[in-house]
């Protein structure tokens, strides 16, 4: 089966995750597709892209594909980490790209529709970062697509917490663009779309280009950035990191002890 469905219509190119059995987990191979898809909606002239679930979905992506990551000694979401090239090909796309919301969106998910351009979202949406119920450290450049869309204490609440927030609170905070009713999701992001191919796309490409730049334009020193890569390592060699991979494997509760 083919992991993504994809077309361009009328300068809209549609990116349709397509791995039900799996709630459309961030699996290395469904990464590689939607990232081929992308290039592919470049070359076609595509003005404006959007990444959905399936009309109905329940979840719209349960984030990384918790089989995939290693149990311990290796930094599990590195700068080669396919969920990273997928967030790079998003803020790089020389489009705008609209994440269309229906269904709950878990762990990197977040961070892959925080990296969206517009994000629409059907009024029965949640978002929750859940690394912290698994143990697993989330890397420098996530945390930044995470405080660029939110709050600096509601990250850390959603951090620390893992609890879904409602797509009407994520709105008030100004995470999302819009909510709508989940059956006019579709219209609404499809008009949003055709709004901005109506317009000069070169234009578009530069601006989305200088806020992307702007956008990471945070100063830190080597020994900060040392820091931060430290600490991460602290969790990816502990105990707690292997019991968290472990029992979502084994589909029990893990038992954090705190090392």
């Amino acid at each position: 089966m083919d992991r993504i469905q994809i077309r361009c219509e009328g300068h809209i190119g549609w990116i349709t995750l397509n791995h039900p059995e799996k709630r459309n987990a961030l699996s290395d191979e469904l990464v590689k597709a939607v990232i081929d898809g992308l290039a592919r909606l470049a070359k076609e002239s595509c003005r404006a892209v959007v990444i959905r679930a399936p009309a109905g979905a329940k979840v719209w992506s349960a984030g990384h594909d918790v089989s995939e990551l290693p149990e311990g000694r290796r930094d599990p979401l590195g700068w080669d980490d396919p969920l990273r090239h997928l967030v790079r090909a998003i803020e790089q796309h020389p489009s705008p790209v609209i994440a269309m919301i229906e269904g709950g969106v878990w762990g990197g998910a977040c961070e892959v529709v925080l990296a969206c351009d517009l994000i629409v979202a059907a009024d029965t949406a949640t978002f929750a970062l859940t690394p912290a119920k698994l143990g697993v450290p989330y890397n420098v450049s996530g945390m930044l697509t995470f405080l660029n869309a939110a709050p600096f204490r509601i990250v850390k609440e959603m951090t620390f917490t893992a609890e879904p927030i409602p797509a009407a609170r994520a709105e008030r905070l100004g995470m999302i663009n819009r909510i709508v009713p989940a059956d006019e999701l579709e219209a609404v992001t499809n008009a949003i779309a055709h709004t901005i191919a109506g317009n000069a796309p070169l234009a578009i490409s530069v601006m989305k280009e200088q806020l992307r730049i702007l956008a990471g334009a945070h100063p830190m020193s080597p020994q900060g950035f040392e820091r931060v890569q430290g600490l991460r390592r602290v969790v990816y060699d502990s105990a707690d990191y292997r019991e968290g991979i472990r029992a979502f494997k084994e589909k029990r509760k893990p038992v954090f002890e705190g090392r």
